[in-house]
C-alpha cells in the first residue's frame, strides 16, 4: 500500500483547520458549545447549567468556574458509540486509553479527567450521584487501583447534553469531585422520537507489523519465518441499534425512553508467536506440528462485547407547587477478553486436554440498574428537592477455554469464577431561595441541604474448581504435598474468588452543606460553599470553596476559585481480595491483592486506609464577542495528600514465606502512600460563521496541558524494613512514573462543521502529545511520539425524517509506534503485543461506518 499520499493529506488536515479557524486557532481549544451542538437558530441561546452553582438560571457564560456543555448533536456526529470515547474525542482534558489483557478492565474500561484517577471525577445523572461499578482496576492499565462509574453503560441516544465541570467541587457535591464533575442530563421530550442503525468495522493495516507468510525448518534445525508486508485486517464488526421515544403523561407530564443494543466483535493486533509451541522430539528435532500451528495465538485488542441498555426519564406536574420526577436504567453486558496463551509444552497446560495449547478467556456478565424518585417544588418562599436514588452493579466473572492444571486431564474447561457487587442508596433533601440583603446590589442565593448515603460491597466466591488446589503434579497424581510439586491451582488466567475472599461489607455517611452566591456589585459575583461529611468507617471531614467572577467589560471577565476537597476510600479498595495472574515486566506471575485490614496486609505493614485530602486552585478569563467568537483560558493546580494507591507487587523470600498457602508468590495492598501535584491549562475557543448561500461553519478548537508529579512517598513500614523484599519501597518505579507520564502531556482538539441545506460535514483532528509506557527496567521504557488522529463524518438528509451518515474514525489509519522498534530490550511479550496499551487513542486503526436514522 502506498502511504505517501495519505500521509501528506493527514499532515495537512491540522494546518487546514488552523487556517480556517483564523484567530481562534491561535488561542487553541475545543469549545463544545452552541454551534457544534446544533446550528439551528432557535438553539443559539444561553446554555443553562445544572452543575457548578445551585443558583437557578445560572448560565455557562456567567459561571465563575469552567464548564463545558456537549449537546446531543455533537455526540452523534461521529462513529463512536461508547460515551467515554465520545468524551475523549470532544474534550482535551479527558483521556480514554483502550487497554487489553487487563482482566476485568477489558470489559469496563476506565477514563480520566485532567490526568487524575478515574475515581477523582464525580458522575451525576440529572444532577444526582451515579453509583460506581463493582470492578476494581488492578492490572497494568490507566486508573490502576481505582473503581469508576461505567459511563459506557449510559447510551449516547439517551443523553440530551453532558455538562463537564472542570473544577474541584467536593465542597458542593461530596467525595470524588476532585478533578471535576460530569453531569449527564437525560432527554425529556414528551413526543416524537427516533430509531437508528449503525454498522462499522476496522479496516486497517498494522503499521510496522508484518504478515507471517510461512513457517519452515531452517538449516540450523530451528524455526524459520517468512514475513510479508504490513498485516491487513478487517475486524471489530459492530452493529448498534438505537431507539428513543417521548410520551405524554396526561396533560402535565412526560415519559422519555431510550434503548440501545450493541454487538461488537473482537479485534486482534497481536504479532505472530515465534516461540516453539511443542516439546522437541526424542532425537532433538522439531515437532512437525510447529509448521502448521496457528501462530496468531493471542488476542490483543478489543474483546467481544454484546450489551443492551434502557433508560427512562419522567416528570409530572402534580400541582402548581409540586413536580414529581423519576428516572432509571437497566443495562446488561456480556463480554470476552483473552488472556495469555499457554503453549502445548507449558507447565500450566495438560496436553491430554489441549494438545496444541490454549488461549484462556475471561468472560463477564454485568448487570447494572438504577432508580431515582423525587419531588420538587415551592413552599413558603423556598424551592425544595427531595429525592432517593438506588443503584447496583454486579460483575460476574467466568473463565472459558481453560483448565485447572492441578486437576489433571479430568479438569473441566469452563468455570464460574465469582461475582463482585456494589450498591448505593442516596437520599437528598435540598432547599434554596433568594434572600434580599439591604447593603448588597442583588439578592443572595441561599442553598442548604442534607444527604445520607449507604454503600455496600460484596464478593461471592467462585465454584470450588475455579480456585482449588488439586493433587495432580508434573509427575502424575500426588497425594502428599511433601512428595512432589502440584500443578497450578485454580482456573488458568483468572483463579476464582476463594471463600476466604468472600465478604459483605457496607458503610454509611451523612453530610450537610450550604451554598451562598451573590453579586457584590453589578460586575462582581461571589460564591462560597461549605460541606460537612461524617463516615461510619473513618471519621468526618469539612471542606469549603470560594469562587468569584468579575466582568471587566461586557465581553471580558476574570474568574478564580479555591477549594478543599476529599475522596473517601472506596469499599472496593478497602475489601477486595484476590489472587490472579499479573503481567510484570514481561513475565506472568501469581499476585495476591489483600484487603488493607487483612492479617496478611497487616503483616506487610498495612496501616489501613484514610481519606485523601485535596486543595484546588483555579484562575482564568472568558471572552465572548458579538461576532460569534468565544474564548476561555483557565489555569488549575490540584494538590492531593495521602493519595490511595496500590502498592508494588512485593516479592522476595520474606514475602514468599508470608504468602505460603495463599496461592500467590507476590503480594500487594492499598495504602495512603503518596502526595501528588497536578498543574495545567485548559483553553477553549469557538467561532461560528454564517455565509450567504454556502451554509454555516462552526470552528471549535481545544487545548489542554497537564503535568502530574508525585511529590512525596511514604517510607516502607517497620514490618518490611530489613525483611529482604525485592522492592526499594512500597510505591516506586513503574507505578510512580505511570502516575506522572502515562497520559498525554498535552492534547489538541480541532474541528470544523459545515451545514448547508441537507448536508452536514464534520471534520475533527486530535493531536495526542507524548505519552510513556514506563518499566522498572529502563531498556523497556517506551516513549510514544505525538500523533494526529483525524475523523470525518458526512450526513445527508434523504427526506425530512430520514438521514444517512457515512464516516471514518482515524481515517488515516494511524498507529502508535510499534513496540519492538521503540524499546531497547525486546522481550517475548513486547514483541507479541505490537503496540502499547497506554496509547491514548488505542491501537485498533481505522474504523469505517454507516448510519441510517429516522425521526418521527
Amino acid at each position: 500500500m502506498n502511504r505517501k499520499p495519505l500521509l501528506k493529506l493527514q499532515q495537512s488536515v491540522p494546518q487546514i483547520l488552523l487556517a480556517m479557524s483564523g484567530s481562534a486557532a491561535l488561542l487553541g481549544s475545543l469549545c463544545v458549545n452552541a454551534a457544534e451542538q446544533d446550528t439551528k437558530a432557535e438553539e443559539n441561546i444561553e446554555q443553562i447549567s445544572v452543575i457548578g452553582s445551585r443558583r437557578l438560571g445560572r448560565t455557562v457564560e456567567d459561571s465563575a468556574v469552567p464548564i463545558d456543555i456537549i449537546g446531543a448533536d455533537a455526540l452523534k456526529n461521529s462513529g463512536f458509540t461508547e460515551t467515554n470515547a465520545l468524551l475523549s474525542n470532544l474534550l482535551p482534558s479527558f483521556n480514554f486509553p483502550q487497554a487489553s489483557l487487563t482482566d476485568g478492565s477489558d470489559h469496563v474500561r476506565p477514563a480520566q479527567l485532567r490526568g487524575l484517577a478515574p475515581d477523582h471525577t464525580l458522575v451525576l445523572v440529572n444532577g444526582k450521584r451515579r453509583h460506581s461499578n463493582a470492578l476494581l482496576n488492578l492490572n497494568g492499565s490507566t486508573g490502576r487501583g481505582s473503581s469508576s462509574v461505567d459511563l459506557n453503560a449510559i447510551p449516547a441516544n439517551a443523553i440530551d447534553r453532558i455538562e463537564v465541570l472542570r473544577d474541584g467541587a467536593a465542597a458542593q457535591y461530596g467525595s470524588d469531585a476532585i478533578a471535576g464533575v460530569i453531569n449527564i442530563v437525560l432527554k425529556s421530550a414528551s413526543s416524537g422520537g427516533s430509531v437508528a442503525a449503525i454498522y462499522g468495522a476496522n479496516v486497517t493495516e498494522m503499521d510496522g507489523v508484518p504478515q507471517l507468510e510461512s513457517v519452515s525448518e531452517g538449516s540450523d534445525g530451528n524455526l524459520a519465518f517468512t514475513e510479508g508486508g504490513d498485516r491487513s485486517l478487517t475486524d471489530g464488526q459492530t452493529l448498534t441499534l438505537q431507539g428513543n421515544m417521548g410520551f405524554e403523561l396526561g396533560d402535565n407530564g412526560f415519559l422519555n425512553i431510550s434503548t440501545e443494543y450493541r454487538d461488537r466483535h473482537s479485534t486482534n493486533r497481536s504479532d505472530y508467536d515465534n516461540r516453539e509451541n511443542y516439546a522437541r522430539l526424542d532425537d532433538g528435532s522439531l515437532d512437525p506440528r510447529e509448521l502448521t500451528v496457528n501462530r496468531y495465538n493471542h488476542n490483543f485488542g478489543n474483546g467481544d462485547v454484546e450489551d443492551f441498555s434502557v433508560f427512562y426519564n419522567a416528570g409530572y406536574q402534580l400541582t402548581n407547587e409540586v413536580d414529581l420526577y423519576s428516572f432509571g436504567s437497566y443495562s446488561k453486558r456480556e463480554g470476552e477478553g483473552g488472556g495469555f496463551y499457554r503453549r502445548a509444552s507449558d507447565s500450566r497446560n495438560i496436553e491430554e486436554v489441549y494438545p496444541d495449547g490454549f488461549l484462556p478467556v475471561i468472560t463477564s456478565d454485568i448487570d447494572d440498574f438504577s432508580l431515582a424518585l423525587g419531588a420538587k417544588g415551592f413552599v413558603s418562599e423556598w424551592n425544595y428537592d427531595v429525592s432517593a436514588v438506588y443503584g447496583q452493579d454486579a460483575f460476574e466473572f467466568g473463565v472459558i477455554n481453560s483448565l485447572n492444571t492441578s486437576y489433571g486431564p479430568t479438569s473441566q474447561t469452563s468455570f464460574d469464577a465469582g461475582t463482585l457487587t456494589y450498591d448505593q442508596l442516596t437520599l437528598n433533601v435540598d432547599f434554596s431561595r433568594e434572600v434580599d440583603v439591604s447593603f448588597l446590589e442583588s439578592s443572595v442565593s441561599v442553598a442548604v441541604g442534607a444527604e445520607y448515603r449507604r454503600e455496600g460491597y460484596q464478593i461471592d466466591a467462585g465454584e470450588e474448581a475455579s480456585y482449588a488446589q488439586g493433587t495432580f503434579g508434573p509427575g502424575g497424581a500426588v497425594t502428599d504435598p511433601v512428595d512432589g510439586p502440584f500443578g497450578a491451582a485454580g482456573a488458568q488466567v483468572f483463579p476464582g474468588f476463594t471463600p476466604e475472599s468472600e465478604g459483605d461489607n457496607s458503610r454509611h455517611n451523612v453530610s450537610l452543606y450550604i451554598d451562598l452566591e451573590t453579586y457584590l456589585t453589578d460586575d462582581w459575583n461571589l460564591a462560597v460553599a461549605a460541606r460537612y461529611e461524617d463516615y461510619s468507617d473513618f471519621g468526618d471531614t469539612l471542606n469549603g470553596k470560594v469562587a468569584t467572577r468579575y466582568s471587566l467589560t461586557e465581553d471580558l471577565a476574570l474568574r478564580a476559585s479555591v477549594s478543599t476537597g476529599f475522596r473517601a476510600p472506596s469499599l472496593q479498595q478497602q475489601y477486595f481480595t484476590s489472587v490472579a495472574t499479573v503481567f510484570v515486566d514481561g513475565e506472568p506471575t501469581e499476585t495476591g491483592t489483600f484487603a488493607p485490614s487483612s492479617d496478611v496486609a497487616k503483616a506487610l505493614g498495612s496501616p489501613g486506609l484514610d481519606a485523601e485530602e485535596a486543595t484546588n486552585y483555579g484562575v482564568g478569563f472568558t471572552w465572548s464577542t458579538d461576532f460569534n467568537f468565544s474564548l476561555s483560558v483557565d489555569y488549575y493546580q490540584i494538590l492531593i495528600d495521602d493519595r490511595i494507591v496500590l502498592s508494588n507487587n512485593l516479592s522476595g523470600d520474606a514475602i514468599a514465606d508470608l504468602l505460603q498457602g495463599t496461592g500467590a508468590n507476590q503480594g500487594r495492598f492499598f495504602l495512603n502512600a503518596i502526595d501528588s501535584k497536578t498543574r495545567g491549562v485548559d483553553v477553549v475557543a469557538s467561532y461560528n460563521v454564517a455565509t450567504d448561500g454556502y451554509g454555516d461553519l462552526a470552528f471549535n478548537l481545544g487545548y489542554n496541558y497537564g503535568k502530574n508529579e508525585v511529590t512525596n512517598i511514604i517510607d516502607p513500614p517497620a514490618e518490611l524494613q530489613g525483611a529482604g523484599f525485592d522492592q526499594d519501597n512500597l510505591f516506586s518505579g513503574t507505578e510512580l512514573r505511570r502516575f506522572e507520564v502515562s497520559t498525554p502531556r498535552n492534547k489538541y482538539n480541532l474541528s470544523a462543521t459545515w451545514t448547508n441545506d441537507d448536508i452536514r460535514t464534520t471534520l475533527r483532528t486530535t493531536r495526542y502529545g507524548e505519552t510513556q509506557d514506563p518499566s522498572d527496567i529502563p531498556e523497556r521504557n517506551e516513549v510514544l511520539k505525538p500523533k494526529w488522529i483525524t475523523d470525518l463524518d458526512v450526513a445527508y438528509s434523504l427526506s425530512e425524517n430520514v438521514s444517512l451518515s457515512l464516516g471514518a474514525n482515524n481515517i488515516f489509519d494511524v498507529y502508535p509506534d510499534v513496540t519492538r522498534e521503540n524499546v531497547d530490550d525486546v522481550t517475548t511479550f513486547s514483541r507479541l503485543f505490537a503496540y502499547s496499551s497506554f496509547s491514548p487513542y488505542g491501537f485498533n486503526g481505522r474504523y469505517v461506518y454507516g448510519k441510517i436514522e429516522m425521526k418521527f
